[in-house]
């Protein structure tokens, strides 16, 4: 990378981490003063001061609580997910458009996550197993997600066209063709909407899988190195990422649920409270959930790694060209301004993706090993 860019990378990291974790331990010490000093219970009376039903109650309980999360975060989410963004080059939103998105994404994950909390509630009230059956409904409400976000949800957000470069399209169906891989399409999406930034995607399931470039790569980088990024979102597809990642997430969430709902049923007597179904004690459980992620993330982020490292190698097995993976991989980081060289401790706590000087040293490390060792 560019000297002044690698300069410009970790300022950027290091402002979004420190925000980032400022805003993590400001939120639950807020929301465990928030239990502790009797105003969940206040805000739950409030709520049913207005209706006799539950479901009701906590729907006001929940619009309140948002509306205020919402107040709270704004200045943070303005000067730095607006501001720095703009301020780094790399945000293409006007204040509105950023205001518009926000609002789209609010409304869009208030419909899709009412049902689960509907259930979740109605679970948790009637049975003392609610963690199970509320994994088996979570599990198998993500599958559904999967199959139908690259046609009814992300279509809300972007718009995505087949590829009309005849030359890059051969090139890819090619790979497809060669890998096995049967695909619904290949698509661009106007990513340059919302962002500078370059990214692909291996995206839905069945009928419905499909990979997704965006324009903003497909506009910046050689057909070598689009083709390179394509090779590597297949090999997720002929490694089995796809299938292993959703046995780790079946196992996970029920380990996850399992967990949480055993120290949350110690834990909210403490905070004065006679039944885990209390609207008042919910929040206590998202505390409890903050903090399990937090501390689980590692060992998320390592498996995410690892498969990176994988497709990374099925990407040189498949174009033979590890030098265009080092040159893809440097213009990702020199276009989304990444952090190519992150601190140890920061990588393996959080980076889904090994830093780019990684990647780039496994692959060319992988191609000697395999091509040169064995033409030796």
């Amino acid at each position: 990378m560019d000297e002044n860019r690698k300069i410009l990378a970790k300022k950027y990291e290091k402002i979004k981490l420190s925000v980032n974790i400022i805003e993590s331990v400001l939120y639950l010490i807020l929301l465990f003063a928030f239990l502790y000093l009797g105003y969940s219970k206040k805000l739950e009376l409030f709520a049913f001061g207005y209706t006799t039903n539950p479901y009701i109650a906590l729907v006001i309980y929940g619009l309140v609580i948002g509306l205020v999360s919402s107040v709270l975060s704004f200045p943070i989410d303005y000067f730095f997910g607006f501001r720095l963004e703009h301020k780094f080059g790399l945000s293409n939103l006007t204040f509105f458009g950023w205001i518009g998105e926000k609002a789209k994404a609010a409304l869009v994950g208030a419909v899709i996550g009412a049902p689960i909390a509907f259930l979740f509630y109605w679970l948790i009230s009637n049975y003392e197993l609610w963690w199970f059956y509320l994994g088996c409904i979570v599990f198998g409400y993500s599958v559904i997600l999967a199959q139908i976000a690259p046609v009814l949800i992300f279509p809300l957000f972007y718009k995505f066209t087949p590829i009309e470069n005849e030359d890059i399209k051969n090139r890819l169906m090619d790979l497809c063709s060669r890998a096995g891989f049967k695909v619904s399409g290949v698509y661009k999406f106007n990513m340059s909407k919302t962002t500078k930034k370059a990214n692909a995607a291996f995206t839905g399931l069945g009928r419905t899988k499909r990979i997704i470039l965006g324009d903003t790569l497909l506009e910046t980088f050689t057909e070598k190195e689009i083709e390179t990024v394509f090779a590597h979102e297949l090999g997720h597809y002929k490694k089995g990422h796809i299938v292993k990642n959703i046995f780790i997430s079946l196992f996970g969430t029920f380990a996850g649920l399992f967990i949480m709902s055993q120290i949350y049923t110690a834990l909210f007597p403490v905070f004065g409270f006679t039944k885990p179904y209390e609207i008042a004690a919910l929040p206590l459980l998202a505390a409890i959930a903050a903090i399990y992620s937090f501390l689980i993330s590692p060992l998320t982020s390592a498996i995410s790694r690892k498969f990176e490292f994988e497709a990374d190698r099925f990407a040189v097995d498949t174009t033979g060209d590890p030098e265009a993976l080092a040159s893809t991989m440097t213009k990702l980081a020199e276009q989304n301004l990444a952090n190519d060289e992150p601190s140890p401790l920061v990588e393996f706590w959080s980076y889904s993706h090994p830093s780019i000087k990684r990647r780039i040293e496994a692959a060319n490390e992988y191609y000697k090993l395999k091509f040169e060792g064995a033409s030796a």
